[in-house]
């Protein structure tokens, strides 16, 4: 949300004040500020100037040749806009000046010089109109500076939103303008308004509603609007504030939202006599504002206008309800609604708004009278001949129950740690809104309607409002007395860490975070043909609904978005993933995935890395090689026979393949990829091996070669209980020398024999090896040494 101190300064005089400190202040105390944005500084020299001649360009159809007052003297000027024309009020941006930060010299264009530049809208950074010059009042004096014109100089200070989900109060200017007056101590303005009773003689609106949905339904009619542009200052906030001005009724709209926090709407007066809101029983199409059908059933609530729907309740307008230009009357709607009920239609339709954004925090319905008679006391300011022709018509269906707390000093003093005077905490609560009783030590306060609604509630909460503006740092620093114990972290936790130590700082990886579902659309992309899995009940759009079985193609979507950026790398993350149908229990596991891209290494080295990284993680973690069984993969993106299951201690706990190869020409097709999932849920109940630790031997081993003529379609680790299903104390290690044949797989290993206290003979080395051998020959294997 983007603040403007100038809009703040209405409501608070903040004159004297380090603004930067103050706002600063504010994030310690109320709500984070992510940016601080100096408006106009960029903005010097440009001042009001009347063009006296306009002459086309002789050699340009597009360009030309003014002669511009500036007051002070007439000055040639070459201008493009369209709207260029003698007699009209600019404004120019002189020799010397700047405007965006660009400073602004003599020039010769297509041959002619120009000594300055007619500014448009854009080019001043107040609104983003840029298709001709600013045109201005002809009643302003040449010469004059702009910035004495229109209020430009501002600062604009943007709130995360997240630090306002529970102060509904903090979504319009006017109650950040009451945080300012508690912090700084000075007094706070009333919002001007104009007074309800003077028009409650007038007739009503027709108002009929009993949806409980609705809480409460301001309506107000009004006739002879004859302005339909609004003034500049109005239209400079809402740039500022990041809303694009449309027209006078629509900007007054937003205008009120913004200073106000209360979402509203105008509707054309000639469209609407009688308002009812209500919901439907039978579903049907409804177009909003933005051109888009939207399936409405009985779940929204409907603003009905003669019994024909006219807009999404707290969310948007009808297309049939929309302002046109020749408007003179509207019907003003100011309304509050429930705040579940508003969210839920929002995601249902998959349409946010910042009405939606601000009813969802459960807004005061006491604010809805408020900004009706704010919006109409603007109107008439703007638009004088504007006539109202009903009274302010009040529905209020529900009303919220007033908190009221009690506690005394003793309970803040207990709290805080520290002595805050009594009279600290009566001007605090007071200066925030809240009524405060005191008898001695003991206080009665009772909360404002617009911290009612959900926000303040217990003792604690009074708490948390005199801390905040007493100041944090104001607590002096003691340390703590409790003892602090370390937490035994768990297997799970303990082998995510590992992983990620062994992936990015001896690998190199690099550790992405995706969300939990499935993207459709980069999975159509990708040609990713996926099992149909459980799904979100009301997802943010279509294409998020689909939770994901499985962590690859999350990896997948992040190699496809990345290829550019590099020829080699890898990536890695650990995720959850979910599993079930609508009918049964959802299970959620932990995963590591794990996906090496690469254009200069040849498929085969990338298979055997992705190994030699699974391996390194399950002995630092187990003790244990992992086991590669070749399977028919169940995944449609793993390849159809380089698939194979990952076995620790006999376990299933993962698979490592190479990308099918219709999604690995689809991503780049002269890249080779490899994809790895390791399931840590299940790994983690896996027991590790008991490593034991020998000294190193004194006296010199004995290796001996062996090679192994293997059927094909033979195993190394069938081959290998050999020797690990024999006892063979002097056997220290086995180790892989080389793979090689056609037809039969030859299998060369390397024995290593040793003893502690003496160097071993040929004899007793023989008399192990011919055991090996022996049951080698019981598997059918023939050995030659």
């Amino acid at each position: 949300m983007l603040v403007s101190m100038n809009w703040i300064n209405d409501f608070v005089d903040l004159s004297g004040e380090d603004i930067p400190a103050l706002i600063k202040r504010f994030t310690l105390a109320t709500a984070e500020v992510e940016d601080v944005i100096t408006k106009g500084s960029d903005i010097s020299g440009v001042v009001v100037g009347k063009i006296l001649t306009c002459e086309m360009h002789p050699n340009s159809k597009k360009l030309h040749l003014l002669t511009v007052d500036k007051g002070d003297e007439v000055v040639n000027v070459v201008c493009g806009a369209p709207n260029a024309r003698a007699g009209i009020t600019v404004a120019l941006a002189t020799i010397g000046g700047s405007v965006c930060g660009k400073p602004i010299g003599k020039a010769m264009l297509a041959g002619y010089e120009s000594c300055g530049m007619c500014c448009s809208e854009a080019e001043l950074g107040l609104s983003s109109e840029n298709a001709g010059i600013m045109e201005l009042d002809d009643s302003l004096k040449a010469g004059t500076s702009i910035k004495d014109v229109f209020p430009i100089d501002d600062v604009i200070f943007e709130v995360d939103n997240k630090s306002l989900t529970n102060r509904p109060d903090l979504w319009g200017h006017y109650g950040i303008a009451r945080e300012f007056a508690a912090l700084t101590g000075k007094p706070l303005k009333a919002v001007p308004v104009l007074k309800a009773e003077d028009y409650a003689s007038l007739p009503s609106v027709s108002l009929t509603s009993t949806d409980e949905m609705l809480l409460r339904y301001v309506a107000v009619k009004a006739e002879n609007i004859t302005a339909n542009i609004s003034p500049a200052y109005i239209k400079i906030r809402l740039y500022y504030c990041g809303l694009r001005p449309i027209n006078l009724l629509a900007d007054l709209t937003n205008y009120v939202m913004l200073e106000l926090g209360q979402p509203m709407h105008a509707f054309d007066g000639r469209k609407v006599e009688a308002v009812e809101i209500k919901r439907f029983e039978k579903p049907f199409e409804f177009i909003t504002l933005d051109g888009q059908a939207r399936a409405i059933d009985n779940s929204n609530l409907m603003i009905c206008a003669d019994n024909t729907p006219s807009a999404v309740a707290g969310v948007m307008g009808g297309l049939d309800s929309e302002i046109a230009p020749d408007t003179t009357s509207l019907l003003l709607e100011s309304a509050c609604f429930d705040a579940a009920a508003i969210r839920r239609t929002s995601v249902k339709l998959g349409l946010r708004t910042d009405a939606s954004a601000r009813y969802e925090k459960s807004l005061d319905p006491e604010n809805s009278m408020t900004a009706a008679l704010r919006f109409m006391k603007l109107l008439l300011e703007i638009c004088p001949e504007t006539k109202i022709t009903s009274n302010f018509t009040d529905l209020y269906i529900k009303h919220f129950d007033i908190p009221v707390i009690t506690f005394d000093k003793t309970y803040i003093d207990r709290y805080t740690g520290i002595d805050i005077p009594s009279e600290t905490i009566v001007k605090t609560l007071t200066s925030l809104g809240f009524g405060v009783e005191q008898s001695g030590e003991a206080f009665t306060v009772t909360v404002p309607s617009w911290r009612a609604t959900k926000d303040v509630s217990i003792k604690a909460d009074l708490v948390e409002e005199v801390t905040r503006v007493y100041g944090y740092d104001n607590f002096p620093f003691i340390t703590a007395r409790s003892p602090l114990y370390p937490v035994k972290p768990s297997i799970s936790k303990t082998d995510e860490n590992t992983a990620k130590d062994i992936l990015s700082r001896r690998y190199k990886l690099h550790e992405v975070h995706s969300y939990i579902w499935y993207d459709s659309k980069k999975n159509k992309d990708l040609k990713l043909s996926l099992a149909p899995n459980l799904k979100v009940i009301n997802a943010q759009t279509a294409d998020h609904e689909t939770l994901r079985a499985d962590m690859i193609p999350s990896l997948l979507y992040f190699v496809n978005e990345n290829k550019g950026f590099g020829d080699d790398f890898g990536i890695y993350e650990v995720g959850h993933t979910v599993k079930g149908d609508k009918n049964s229990k959802a299970t959620e596991q932990k995963q590591l995935g794990i996906a090496l891209y690469s254009r200069s290494t040849d498929e085969e080295f990338l298979l055997f890395k992705a190994r030699d990284i699974i391996a390194a993680f399950t002995i630092a973690t187990r003790g244990a090689n992992p086991e590669f069984i070749n399977i028919k993969p169940e995944q449609s993106f793993c390849h159809p026979k380089n698939t194979s299951e990952i076995f620790i201690s006999g376990i299933s706990c993962g698979y490592i393949s190479i990308l099918h190869p219709t999604i690995k020409n689809t991503i780049d097709k002269k890249a080779n990829i490899i994809i790895a999932q390791i399931n840590l849920t299940e790994y983690a109940e896996i027991p590790g091996i008991n490593l034991s630790y020998n000294e190193s031997p004194k006296y010199p081993g004995i290796d001996f070669d062996l090679t192994i003529p293997a059927p094909k379609d033979s195993r190394f680790s069938d081959i290998s209980k050999a020797w690990t299903e024999s006892q063979h104390e002097h056997l220290k290690s086995v180790s892989l020398i080389d793979i090689y044949g056609d037809t039969t797989k030859n299998i060369t290993v390397r024995l290593s024999f040793s003893a502690p206290d003496r160097t071993l003979s040929m004899e007793e080395v023989n008399a192990h090896i011919t055991t090996i051998t022996s049951r080698l020959s019981d598997m059918g294997i023939t050995i030659r040494r």
